[in-house]
């Protein structure tokens, strides 16, 4: 294959990945965010510490986390169609994206609100704040740039599965990858598309990284 017939398969394909995995994040973030707080504020010594609930979710996120994504994937057709109407194409693959990366950001979540010094925590307490008030007070901007490096994994780890998604109709570059290049033989193509997803990474990183630095000076500076 020619690079004039390459280049509006590749950019398609871009523009499919980048779409999928701009609103699964979106969903992600959303979903997994809540998730994350309340693994943390249910927890032994937490805010709002309760047991059962605490395992309950845990439980649930453990049971997302553990599911390869390809079964997921495969696993959720009829509920993809359910809710989107197809299960082909990059809108359907919004939703076996999102479910599998949430529990995956929730998880991320947790780990960056546990390192929030407890000190401050008490210190809000003390004086009467409320719980939401410590949460968007306290808890989410000390934690901000741990969360804002947990989207970044979490932006990557989607790009992989996006890729995967090509294997039952997702489009993006996988699905072309599959297409074009693997079932035809075209190894030039694979590894331009490679080469495209490598870029992509490394830019969404590049720019995850500046963030976190950005926000971790403006946190030094503010105390």
């Amino acid at each position: 294959m020619t690079w004039p017939e390459m280049q509006p398969l590749l950019v398609q394909g871009t523009l499919d990945t980048l779409y999928m995995v701009l609103w699964a994040t979106v969903v992600s973030v959303l979903g997994g965010l809540p998730l994350g707080l309340l693994l943390v504020l249910t927890d032994k010594g937490g805010l709002l510490q309760n047991t059962p609930v605490n395992k309950a979710v845990g439980v649930v996120v453990n049971i997302g986390r553990s599911l390869p994504f390809i079964i997921l994937l495969i696993a959720l057709i009829p509920f993809t169609k359910l809710v989107v109407g197809t299960f082909i194409g990059p809108t359907a693959m919004i939703v076996p994206l999102a479910i599998g990366a949430i529990p995956f950001f929730a998880r991320l979540v947790e780990t960056a609100v546990r390192e929030v010094d407890h000190g401050l925590v008490e210190a809000v307490q003390s004086m009467g704040g409320s719980i939401p008030t410590i949460v968007r007070k306290v808890l989410l901007p000390q934690a901000l740039p741990s969360l804002v490096s947990a989207v970044t994994t979490t932006v990557i780890v989607l790009i992989g599965y996006s890729a995967m998604a090509g294997a039952v109709g997702g489009e993006g570059l996988g699905s072309k990858a599959i297409t074009y290049g693997y079932q035809r033989f075209d190894t030039t193509f694979m590894l331009v598309t490679v080469a495209i997803l490598i870029v992509v990474v490394s830019a969404v990183q590049l720019i995850g990284d500046g963030a976190v630095r950005l926000l971790a000076r403006r946190g030094r500076t503010a105390s």
